[in-house]
């Protein structure tokens, strides 16, 4: 799943920064569509822990998967 996001990153990080608006441009920049990345800027922009970040993760790539 997490490689149609990659795929179509430039799509997907507005979903991202809509989800995420503590994220930067350059945050998105360099996530370039790598999760483990997205769950690590995650972790350090909203002060949580890298289990809290993987949730979230989760719980959004299933709503966006839904989406599509």
């Amino acid at each position: 799943m997490w490689e149609k996001f990659k795929g179509s990153w430039g799509q997907t990080k507005g979903a991202v920064k809509e989800q995420w608006g503590k994220l930067t441009d350059d945050d998105l920049l360099a996530i370039e569509g790598r999760r483990d990345q997205l769950v690590g800027k995650i972790q350090t922009r909203y002060g949580i822990s890298k289990e809290e970040a993987e949730v979230q993760v989760g719980q959004w790539e299933q709503r966006r998967f839904r989406d599509m």
